[in-house]
């Protein structure tokens, strides 16, 4: 045997899960259930490190983490047996071993995120939790200038849903885009905007309240220019409604 770190790159659907985050009060976490189907397969206590803690109900197509196992096994055989045996909304897409001292959050350069909005009259049916239903006609292109005023360095503490947070609220956003789509079931057509977030890191909840802060723009609710002022009054209050969970994906990760 050896002790190898593995790096998995995971998708889940978060609908049924209390976020990634392993908390006291309940094992129902995407961390909590790969450290518990770990720890029995190679019956040995692992501890999984996620690039980032995706809040309840937050899907990922390409969630990193890492975990240290002792095991005479190759990666391919472990994304096999973890494949096997976790829960059906839970799969590792690929495995590799790396560096021992490589950390799946420490070692993040970037992350992207994706908020779905289905904007036609129709609800969607198939897919309908990874999207959220907004029947609106959205301005765009007011919502792309308040977006630009997001983007580059600043203090999001206003968009920090955790208001006793002590660390520092500076974070880089290198792009937010706001693109209309098209996506299609069978004859029936659902108009799409995704608004995808890029940077080297994101506080609790904040992609989702700049969602809802981008929305009340697009709705004529705000302008554009109110950005700079929500920013500088570094104030909870002074920004938008949270956007709901299951409109959001964390996409892929970057080293």
């Amino acid at each position: 045997m050896s002790n190898k770190n593995i790096c998995v790159t995971l998708q889940y659907d978060g609908s049924r899960y209390d976020g990634w985050q392993r908390q006291g009060n309940t094992d129902n976490t995407v961390q909590g259930r790969l450290e518990a189907m770990l720890s029995k397969l190679f019956s040995q206590e692992i501890e999984v490190n996620g690039s980032g803690r995706t809040d309840a109900g937050v899907h990922a197509e390409g969630q990193v983490a890492n975990f240290h196992v002792d095991t005479p096994y190759g990666p391919g055989k472990i994304m096999e047996l973890m494949n096997q045996y976790l829960p059906k909304d839970i799969a590792v897409t690929d495995a590799k071993i790396v560096d021992a001292r490589f950390h799946a959050r420490l070692n993040a350069k970037s992350k992207t995120y994706r908020y779905r909005l289905s904007t036609g009259f129709v609800r969607p049916v198939f897919g309908r939790q990874q999207v959220l239903w907004c029947p609106e006609d959205l301005d765009l292109e007011r919502m792309r200038e308040a977006a630009e005023l997001l983007t580059g360095e600043h203090d999001f503490t206003s968009f920090c849903g955790n208001k006793h947070m002590k660390k520092s609220c500076v974070r880089t956003v290198t792009s937010i885009t706001v693109e209309e789509v098209t996506t299609s079931v069978g004859d029936t057509e659902y108009p799409e905007v995704w608004i995808t977030f890029t940077g080297n890191g994101f506080l609790q909840n904040m992609v989702r309240i700049m969602v809802g802060t981008l929305l009340e723009v697009g709705r004529g609710e705000r302008t554009p220019s109110d950005m700079t002022a929500i920013l500088e009054a570094k104030d909870r209050e002074r920004a938008g409604a949270m956007a709901p969970a299951h409109g959001l994906t964390l996409r892929k990760v970057e080293y």
